[in-house]
């Protein structure tokens, strides 16, 4: 998958739990809303434990959001949460509630950084200043993965576990819409046309939007050197 160079560059602290769905940071009112629900293919129709992780944007000339202070955790050689998507300029800490060393780095052109090994209860930042798509990795755990999702503009949402979302605010206009998902393996982009809000709440676009993940196979990646990890890799004690 590409590195986004549009609008966008894995709302964490942006929006208080449970309200993932409406999106959009620091709307000023008088826009219109781009809600709708996101749906992902599953082998043998199962349902989908991620959709949360899902991003939607709207790309278009508009505001940047503030930069703002997000969190991943470390515990139990996992990242929490597995996606996260910041304003440019924002920094990300990753503060370590395992017991034992982390090395978190990213190779994600523009965006790489290495923040070197620390140990439990210690904490490392690093700020955002491309826009993108940025997998996040350690280098001694090879299953670790987060994403952060660098964004220019504000006009963006991940959905709520049911797969809703609600972007606010957009004006009126033509827009390309883009939905990415890790286990999607192409963006999904579509035309749309807002048109103005008002009072009311006239002008919301609905979306109801199908992804397949039917053909997702987790790949392994490299370490920070560009080499594979040990063969004992994920089945190490520590």
């Amino acid at each position: 998958m590409t590195r986004w160079g549009l609008g966008l560059a894995a709302l964490m602290c942006l929006t208080p739990p449970g309200s993932r769905a409406q999106g959009g940071v620091g709307g000023g009112g008088g826009g219109a809303r781009v809600t709708g629900h996101v749906t992902i293919l599953e082998k043998g129709n199962k349902p989908s434990p991620d959709l949360g992780d899902a991003v939607i944007f709207v790309e278009g000339p508009g505001p940047a959001a503030r930069p703002a202070t997000a969190e991943i955790f470390i515990r139990d050689k996992a990242y929490a949460p597995h996606v996260v998507v910041v304003p440019l300029g924002s920094t990300v800490r990753f503060p370590n509630l395992d017991p034992f060393n982390h090395n978190v780095f990213s190779v994600s052109e523009p965006g790489q950084f290495d923040l070197g090994l620390y140990g439990r209860g210690e904490a490392k930042a690093h700020t955002f200043t491309a826009a993108g798509l940025v997998r996040v990795f350690c280098n001694v755990h090879p299953r670790m993965v987060a994403y952060v999702v660098v964004m220019a503009k504000r006009w963006y949402a991940q959905p709520a576990g049911d797969g809703a979302f609600m972007i606010a605010d957009v004006p009126a206009g033509r827009y390309k819409l883009h939905v990415w998902h890790e286990r999607v393996a192409t963006e999904l982009m579509k035309d749309i046309t807002v048109t103005p809000g008002g009072e009311g709440g006239g002008g919301a676009v609905d979306l109801q939007i199908t992804l397949n993940a039917r053909g997702y196979k987790w790949e392994p990646h490299k370490n920070k050197y560009g080499q594979d990890y040990p063969t004992n890799a994920g089945l190490e004690r520590y």
